[in-house]
């Protein structure tokens, strides 16, 4: 099977994500891409790149790009990235590298933190931000530090075993994974998130245990246009879960902000 019937096998649609790379002081930094409309940056969680049936629903209607964080699987580690705003930098210009103009933020888990990272850093192009099971505003590790399947899914055996990862790759992962926690929980960085004025989706699983909902209070506080969504049924992976409520209602927030509440199609309260 090629990497790229692998890639549309896991994101459950017809696009077809292909494999590219783009340079950015001699960091290959890969990531996914499909679809055509308004660019959509998604930056993945402490697992790494993964694709859902949700990213492929996206892209139906959107550019998706889904970027390998450094550190994390294919794209390697640099040690010149020692703080939360390095992460960010490289990612904007990775973003600026592409060419886009004006585009929209989704992230899960780490990634929604550094998403917002992001935003901060440059928030001029950016449109409107998806927060999945965000860690980022005081958050909290599990025992351990790993998060099993258990917590991942709701029913785990629905989604059978994931793939392991090689020593030296999970190694390097959790190391970056750590480094990441240490710079959200910087009291600067949760600061600086009441002067973010782009509008913010925020999106729970009622039985995640890894973000639980009563975090939700902490974003709808921090950041001033903020919105709070529970999604039903659905443990930490929200998107693998519940892939056609998350993409229903982010692509709504994507277009419609504020007025997302009420879905466009059927009428009803999202999601």
């Amino acid at each position: 099977m090629s990497s790229e019937q692998a890639i549309i096998n896991e994101a459950g649609s017809a696009a077809r994500f292909s494999r590219k790379s783009v340079d950015i002081d001699g960091i290959g930094l890969r990531y996914r891409e499909a679809g055509a409309g308004a660019p959509l940056v998604c930056l993945h969680g402490g697992g790494g790149l993964r694709l859902s049936r949700a990213h492929g629903i996206l892209a139906e209607h959107h550019r998706v790009i889904a970027l390998a964080i450094p550190g994390f699987g294919e794209t390697p580690a640099d040690p010149r990235l020692a703080t939360l705003a390095d992460f960010a930098t490289l990612l904007n210009r990775a973003v600026a590298a592409l060419g886009l103009e004006r585009y929209s933020l989704m992230g899960h888990g780490l990634g929604a933190g550094l998403a917002l990272a992001m935003a901060l850093a440059r928030p001029d192009p950016v449109d409107a931000i998806v927060l999945i099971a965000p860690v980022a505003i005081r958050p909290t590790r599990p025992a351990g530090g790993k998060v099993g399947s258990d917590m991942l899914y709701v029913h785990p055996e629905r989604h059978g075993a994931a793939e392991p990862l090689p020593a030296s790759v999970a190694a390097l992962q959790a190391e970056t994974a750590s480094l990441l926690f240490r710079a959200f929980e910087d009291e600067a960085f949760e600061a600086g998130l009441k002067a973010l004025q782009v509008p913010v989706l925020s999106l729970f699983g009622t039985v995640d245990r890894v973000t639980p909902t009563d975090l939700a209070r902490l974003y709808r506080t921090a950041l001033p246009s903020s919105y709070i969504a529970m999604v039903y049924d659905a443990a930490h992976a929200i998107d693998a879960e519940r892939p056609e409520a998350v993409a229903s209602i982010a692509a709504d927030f994507l277009a419609r902000r504020e007025r997302f509440i009420v879905s466009s199609d059927i009428g009803l309260i999202n999601p």
